[in-house]
Order: C-alpha cells, then sequence, then structure tokens
C-alpha cells in the first residue's frame, strides 16, 4: 500500500466502524488526514483486527519519519544530566516522554485539539486508549493527581509513555497545587527509575490548558528533579521538553542560573 491507500483505507474503516459519522470523505491529503486524526480523537477504547492494526502502524511510522525524528543521542545538555529540547514531543527518540494526561487517562476525544494529550494518543495509535483503559478498568477508579502511570509508546520512537495527571488551577494558585505538581515529577522519576529507563522527557505539565503558571512550573519541575537525584544519586537523563518559545527562555534562564 502506498500512503495515500493507507489514509483511505483507515478512514473507511473508522467510518464503517462508526456509522453515526456520516461524513464525505475529502479530496485533499491535509483534510483526510485530519478526518482520520479527528475520528482516533472519537473513537472509544476498544480492540482492533490485525489488519487494521497493521496498515495504521504502516501509516503512522512512515508519518512520524517524515516530519524527522529526533534521537536523544543528538541532543547537547544544558546542565549535568539534563537537556532542554524545543519540538514536538511525538518525535523524539528516548527511553520515555511524559504524557499530561486528565484522570481518565484514555486521551482527548476533543476533535484535532492541540493539547499534547490528545497529539500523544494520536501518534501512538489506538492501542495506546486501550492500553490506559484497562489500567482504568483494573483499579477500578480515576487516575488520581499526582501519580504516574506507564505503558509501551506502540508507534512512538520512544519506548514508553508515562502518564502523570497535573493539578488544574482555578483561580490564584496555591500551595496545595503546588505540591501535586511536584508529586507528578516524583512520582515519573520514581517510576522510570524502578523500571530501568535511562532517559526521560518531560512535557511543561499543568500548563496551558490547565492553568498553571509557566515561570513557577518550571521553578518546580527543575527544583524537584535536581533535588530527587540528589536524594537518589539517581543517573538518569533528564529532557524538559518545550514547545512555546515563552517556555523555552524561562527554562533557559533557569537552568543557567542553577550552573
Amino acid at each position: 500500500m502506498t500512503q495515500q491507500e493507507r489514509l483511505l483505507y483507515l478512514i473507511n474503516r473508522l467510518l464503517d466502524e462508526q456509522p453515526e459519522y456520516n461524513i464525505d470523505i475529502p479530496k485533499d491529503t491535509e483534510s483526510r488526514k485530519n478526518l482520520l486524526r479527528a475520528l482516533f480523537n472519537v473513537r472509544m477504547p476498544k480492540a482492533a483486527d490485525k489488519e487494521f492494526l497493521k496498515v495504521q502502524d504502516d501509516y503512522l511510522q512512515t508519518e512520524l519519519k517524515e516530519k524527522g525524528i529526533t534521537d536523544f543521542d543528538d541532543l547537547k545538555p544544558s546542565a549535568e544530566d539534563i537537556y532542554i529540547w524545543q519540538g514536538d514531543i511525538t518525535l523524539l527518540k528516548c527511553d520515555a516522554i511524559v504524557n499530561a494526561a486528565n484522570s481518565g487517562m484514555t486521551g482527548c476525544y476533543h476533535p484535532l485539539h492541540r493539547c499534547i494529550d490528545n497529539c500523544i494518543h494520536t501518534f501512538a495509535g489506538i492501542e495506546l486508549r486501550l492500553a490506559c483503559d484497562e489500567i482504568i478498568q483494573k483499579q477500578g477508579h480515576k487516575e488520581p493527581t499526582g501519580k504516574a502511570r506507564i505503558t509501551p509508546a506502540f508507534n512512538l520512537p520512544c519506548k514508553y509513555i508515562l502518564h502523570t495527571v497535573g493539578p488544574v488551577v482555578y483561580g490564584e494558585l496555591t500551595k496545595t497545587d503546588e505540591d501535586l505538581l511536584a508529586s507528578c515529577y516524583n512520582s515519573c522519576l520514581e517510576l522510570a527509575d524502578s523500571s530501568g529507563l535511562s532517559s526521560l522527557a518531560f512535557c511543561c505539565i499543568s500548563t496551558g490548558e490547565f492553568h498553571f503558571p509557566n515561570e513557577r512550573a518550571a521553578e518546580i519541575a527543575l527544583n524537584t528533579v535536581r533535588e530527587y537525584k540528589r536524594r537518589t544519586n539517581s543517573g538518569i537523563k533528564i529532557i524538559f521538553n518545550v514547545f512555546k518559545d515563552v517556555d523555552y527562555a524561562i527554562y533557559k534562564r533557569l537552568i543557567g542560573s542553577y550552573s
């Protein structure tokens, strides 16, 4: 199959599976890609047959390669064992990346939403939502804020995804918000070390959609990571992944002040 044939196959399969979406397939490639992403986004967690998964995997891995994968080994540290990297976290090849999940943990169901949760679930493929749902079903309750869970990364270039639910800030920032955010970082670090991972990429947990102030979030992230490494003597290498220029500038300045 060509990439166009894979794209059409996946769209048709998902439309057949979800007949409530009576949609005409657009003719241009970009619109078709957006339609596929939207259909991934609204699909409930459930298994798929081997043929679908094979076509999906070939399609997603080809898309990621065409976008350009960044290998952790090519990055240069900003401080000892600490890196800043600005880019799309779904294109980073390292041991694990961190997803800023919601308490349902099965991803963002809003079609074409640009949150990191949506991006990660879209480009990992439908098996990720099912894996996360199985965790939730087994534990019998929503995922608590400040904890961390690990899943395979499926089609992403990293090996694993760590999912953590950050605090949502309503109004003024509180000490509880700060403690919960620190707990997210500690939980991810502990889980990464216990899982034998050597590199871990953090997104800017709780900023953006969860309204945590960017500067204070970065301070907590850096302080928590440094304190964890000092306390445990962990050799894990940490990448602070930023997408926006404002976050890159904040991390660059704060790491410089620590050096």
